[in-house]
């Protein structure tokens, strides 16, 4: 369907602080904040834990929050007042302390008070400067009444820059020669602390020291090829590296600390400010807690920064469409997802302010269109220097129409902030020029479509049929190999140029699934293709038969890209010669080994022959034969009981003796019956210690009664 004359798009500008997709993160970190942060038995792990919890839903507004304000506060009064707790979890405590407001007697903070002065005097390592100072300066913001300044903050600020290195990062100790970029963050928050906390001012030529570190450490700062800058760990000491995303909020904590308590500016370009800010927007919704929480800290720290306020100029979508030609109130397109595709949807105006990441209102701006150029033409702009009208019910800033000579394509639309007083632009970082890329779709148009049979000698057409390349088509030919298959068509713009899809091809798909692929080859609006069946006798392995015939061409700005079916071919191959080559052997379905197995049809071996039922009968009488022997014998010798002990002792080593030589017959029979050979042997073993023992007391006791008998 090509553009009408009177139809245009309305493209909305959104100024965002780099939503590129005009979602504003307070709406969709909210649900995810409350699945993160979720306490067990109405707490967390840990302060650290608490602190990242609370501070999180304070930044994103979230008033449904689970209570933990009983249990939280029970431990940090426990903290506080124990003298064992480490520095990290006084710090913790105060600042959860500090959102909570748990009711904490000032003898408890006189309490570390000094504790905590002592330590920030005689730290050596970074870490320890941190916790302290940063402990003594919420002590100073929750208990005013207590004295926490401190007397020798220039010796403090000397002792910290020691652990500097001269590309602006920092150790975590004298000790430690690795440097660190996220100690240099914490270093730099720890020397704004002290900065507050100090009773007289701190030599301003410090300051500016440290200032230019800052500035040192910023010529290391990474960047990515969307103009998002971070900050990466180099350390190799595994107990001390962190990840991008922690070590640039460190950095980030940093700088905006220490820039809230100097006087100057510090010097940091805006640009990167801005790439900072697009960094933890483009990281998504991280899954880590801890994640989650430097991202929303540090894009609030830079929400309200001294150094410079960024605001980022974003389409809502960057895609457009010449085919939407009715006059519609259409405000911009957000993209969604549903897992495997991109949707794109109309949205509400009033659902896009013209506001920072966290909500904050933007200052009066102007957002100027300076050019649109297609990639295909840098040179050539169909669009230059047009201000964009602002709606102020909306607060959104738009193009209310393309120009007509706007055709599919990729364009790059450069655009400008400028705001409206000057003195914002010391607060504000607007970042000059904002390149867009623009995806711009349509209907491509497909016409005279035609499929034929040449003869190789003459060129002549001796089958040829139209194409509905919109529609459906069921074509049939039959060729041989002097024979040629011939396929055209015509591609144009809604606009009528000559359009060059990135995808042109025809496929050739035997019975025996055996596929050919060709190019399609274009001459302005023209596409057609050749095949000379002669020259393709190998390529085709002379296998004659039925071919399906498939054309397939798309590309990312054609609305009505297609793969279409056109039909089959029969071709008549000659008979291949001895050493032609053989077709591939076709690739395997990797899901045919999930379908169901062949049926296995076991047959057991026959079983051997047995003997007679009379011959084993026979068998087994004799092998009980001689036990029945034994048992005549007995009778006929006569058994004489009359010498079994009396007494307890002999005649329970008698019994035994007894059960010991049924034991030794009853394993003969399970030798027969079971048992290996090597089995027997380690049961006989034990049996036969056995034996010995109980005989050998048995039989000392009948000799002793046999002597005291011959006595008497």
């Amino acid at each position: 369907m090509a553009r009408s004359p009177g139809g245009f798009l309305i493209l909305v500008l959104v100024l965002t602080i780099s939503i590129h997709h005009a979602v504003s993160i307070l709406n969709s970190h909210q649900p995810v904040a409350l699945e993160l942060f979720s306490p067990e038995n109405g707490s967390f792990g840990s302060l650290e834990e608490s602190y990242d919890a609370l501070k999180t839903f304070q930044i994103l507004g979230i008033e449904k929050k689970p209570d933990i304000s009983v249990t939280t506060c029970k431990l940090v009064l426990k903290t506080l007042g124990s003298s064992s707790s480490s520095l990290k979890d006084l710090f913790y405590a105060l600042k959860v302390n500090g959102i909570l407001k748990c009711e904490i007697d000032e003898e408890v903070f006189e309490g570390i008070k000094s504790r905590l002065q002592s330590i920030s005097n005689d730290a050596s390592s970074l870490l320890d400067f941190y916790y302290s100072i940063g402990s003594l300066a919420l002590i100073k913001e929750q208990a005013s009444q207590v004295d926490v300044l401190l007397t020798d903050a220039d010796g403090i600020v000397q002792s910290i820059k020691a652990l500097s290195q001269s590309d602006g990062r920092w150790r975590y100790s004298s000790n430690n020669p690795e440097s660190s970029t996220y100690a240099a963050g914490v270093a730099f928050e720890a020397l704004s602390r002290v900065v507050t906390l100090a009773s007289s001012e701190i030599d301003q030529s410090r300051i500016d020291t440290l200032g230019n570190d800052i500035v040192k450490l910023f010529d290391s700062i990474e960047k990515y090829d969307d103009g998002a800058f971070y900050f990466d760990e180099k350390i190799i000491d595994a107990r001390e590296n962190h990840g991008p995303l922690s070590t640039t909020a460190s950095v980030v904590r940093g700088l905006t600390a220490f820039a809230d308590v100097t006087s100057g500016r510090l010097n940091i370009p805006e640009d990167k400010i801005l790439g900072l800010t697009k960094y933890f927007l483009s990281v998504g919704i991280p899954g880590d807690a801890k994640d989650f929480f430097n991202q929303v800290d540090s894009l609030a720290c830079l929400e309200s920064n001294r150094v410079s306020i960024p605001l980022i100029l974003s389409l809502p979508a960057t895609v457009l469409s010449l085919t939407k030609n009715d006059q519609l109130k259409v405000f911009g397109y957000q993209i969604s997802s549903d897992g495997d595709h991109d949707i794109f949807g109309l949205y509400e105006c009033d659902q896009v302010k013209v506001n920072t990441a966290l909500g904050s209102d933007a200052p009066p701006l102007t957002v100027k269109l300076l050019q649109a150029s297609s990639s295909s033409s840098k040179n050539a702009f169909v669009i230059e220097n047009q201000e964009l009208k602002f709606d102020p019910e909306n607060a959104v800033h738009f193009l209310d129409a393309l120009p007509k000579n706007i055709d599919v394509g990729n364009y790059v639309f450069v655009f400008e902030i400028l705001l409206h007083d000057p003195e914002h632009e010391k607060i504000y970082a607007t970042g000059g020029q904002t390149r867009v890329p623009i995806l711009v779709t349509g209907v491509i148009k497909v016409d005279m479509a035609e499929i034929a049979i040449l003869d190789s000698d003459l060129g002549s057409v001796e089958t040829k049929r139209k194409l509905d390349l919109a529609g459906e088509n069921a074509v049939s030919l039959s060729a041989n190999h002097l024979q040629k298959l011939r396929l055209s068509f015509q591609l144009a713009t809604p606009l009528g140029h000559a359009f060059k899809p990135q995808q042109a091809f025809i496929k050739l798909k035997h019975e025996s699934k055996v596929e050919h692929l060709f190019v399609v080859g274009s001459s302005g609006k023209e596409f057609a293709i050749v095949l000379d069946f002669l020259g393709l006798v190998e390529k085709f392995f002379y296998l004659s038969g039925r071919y399906d015939i498939e054309l397939t061409v798309g590309d990312a700005v054609m609305e009505n890209s297609f793969l279409q079916a056109l039909g089959y071919v029969e071709l008549d191959l000659p008979e291949p010669p001895e050493k032609a080559p053989r077709p591939p052997p076709q690739s395997v379905d990797p899901y045919s080994r999930y379908e169901p197995k062949a049926e296995i049809a076991h047959i057991f071996r026959a079983p051997d022959k047995r003997p007679p039922e009379q011959l084993s009968l026979a068998f087994l009488g004799l092998t009980i034969l001689p036990f029945i022997i034994f048992l005549v014998g007995l009778l006929r010798l006569g058994v004489n009981l009359k010498n079994f002990p009396t007494s307890v002792v002999p005649a329970t080593f008698a019994i035994l003796f007894h059960l010991g030589l049924a034991a030794v017959l009853l394993l003969y029979v399970l030798f027969w019956w079971k048992l290996d050979l090597f089995t027997t042997l380690k049961y006989l073993g034990f049996l036969g210690v056995f034996l010995v023992f109980v005989g050998h007391r048995i039989l000392s006791h009948l000799a002793s009664a046999s002597a005291k008998l011959k006595s008497a």
